[in-house]
């Protein structure tokens, strides 16, 4: 695979030749189907260590030309970590020209029909597509494919591809394949994710070990004592020893267990504040976001944590507060990160943003999750009518 930057084994560029497209168009019976998958499986048995990070999704673009005699492709999909539909994968295609596209199934149409009838449908140019004019003129008089990767109930993302024009017609065989391979791709995310609530499973597990643990070793020890404390007779040296001994020992598991995330961790991002913050705004064209005071840098270890807290207070400001301007203010110091958010709210602290003073489920699990970094995180009705998120963190 040039495109990719990595050798193509043997056995597929047995079907770079221009016969392969003359076999497979139409595909006509099983034993095409067959090798369909053997050519998907010799490029993907080509990605190794050291390959691009969109290796995976690019060989799925070539694989789709190849076998549906498309000239080029390019596949969207939602990414989790950077929380926005971006491109992922191309054949053919400079997807750098693409990656910073902000695209949803709103602002292209033709993805959203795809996605609800699924089925694989094609378009004539992208007038309907809100994207910027150069790449609009770019897909001008274009066959555009749109192979849609659902799977479970979740729309994961969108395949385009450009018709070869030596093949107008797409023939039904050629569209349950594209139909077929948006499935797969689509599994293979849904699995990914299936993986991470495993994880939060494990998580889970982890904190009900823990309450047993304290259980079985602190209460225990401490209750131990409390039993030999309630006599009436005098204890003697050795057993007053004894009990100090328990008692230090049921401080220093209890200290040791003190010291383990009890909250939930944010995923990892990929993004800095300021580009979530971007995000937002394009999410919510109608809300405006303002960054007020001095631009401060978020420190690192915090990225999450502050992002995390950022989209639940844009949420609820939305939800709850139904605002129209949010405040951002950020300020770091040598021992000190603060962040700061503040909206419009119903006056009352009872009322404020539409939530109970003791703050959302959001709110509460952000506060635990806050405490493992050492930080603070304060939330409520700072003044009539203004609602406030607060978190201070140490830089150190």
């Amino acid at each position: 695979m040039e495109q990719a930057g990595i050798d193509q084994p043997q056995s597929a560029r047995r079907w770079t030749s221009a016969s392969w497209v003359k076999r497979m168009s139409p595909l006509g019976d099983q034993h095409h189907h067959v090798e369909a998958l053997e050519v998907v499986s010799d490029l993907l048995l080509g990605i190794g260590e050291g390959s691009p990070p969109d290796a995976f999704f690019s060989s799925l673009c070539e694989a789709i030309c190849r076998l549906a005699a498309m000239r080029r492709a390019i596949l969207f999909r939602y990414d989790p970590v950077r929380r926005r539909v971006r491109a992922v994968g191309a054949h053919n295609l400079e997807i750098e020209r693409f990656s910073d596209l902000f695209v949803t199934v709103d602002s292209v149409p033709i993805a959203r029909q795809a996605l609800a009838e699924d089925r694989v449908l094609e378009v004539v140019g992208a007038k309907d597509f809100d994207i910027p004019e150069s790449l609009r003129e770019l897909l001008d008089g274009l066959l555009i494919v749109c192979t849609p990767m659902a799977a479970a109930g979740r729309y994961v993302g969108v395949v385009f591809s450009e018709r070869d024009p030596a093949y107008p017609e797409i023939s039904a065989d050629e569209r349950h394949l594209l139909w077929t391979l948006g499935k797969a791709i689509a599994m293979a995310s849904v699995a990914r994710r299936a993986a991470a609530y495993g994880e939060r499973n494990r998580q889970l597990q982890h904190r009900i070990d823990l309450a047993r643990e304290i259980h079985e070793g602190v209460i225990q020890r401490l209750f131990g004592v409390s039993l030999v404390l309630s006599g009436e007779e005098l204890l003697d040296q050795e057993s007053q020893q004894r009990c100090a001994e328990e008692v230090h020992a049921a401080l220093g598991e209890l200290r040791a267990a003190l010291q383990r995330p009890l909250g939930r961790s944010s995923p990892p991002t990929a993004v800095t504040f300021f580009e979530e913050l971007d995000r937002l705004r394009g999410m919510h064209p109608d809300l405006e976001i303002a960054l007020e005071g001095q631009r401060s840098e978020v420190p690192a270890q915090l990225e999450a944590l502050s992002q995390s807290i950022l989209v639940e207070a844009v949420r609820n400001a939305i939800k709850h507060a139904d605002a129209r301007r949010v405040e951002v203010r950020l300020a770091a110091g040598e021992e000190a990160f603060t962040l700061d958010i503040r909206n419009e709210c119903k006056a009352g602290a009872d009322a404020a943003a539409g939530i109970a003073a003791r703050g959302g489920i959001g709110l509460r699990l952000a506060t635990l999750e806050a405490l493992q970094h050492g930080a603070v995180l304060e939330y409520g009705e700072c003044a009539p009518g203004i609602w406030q998120v607060r978190l201070v963190a140490p830089t150190a």
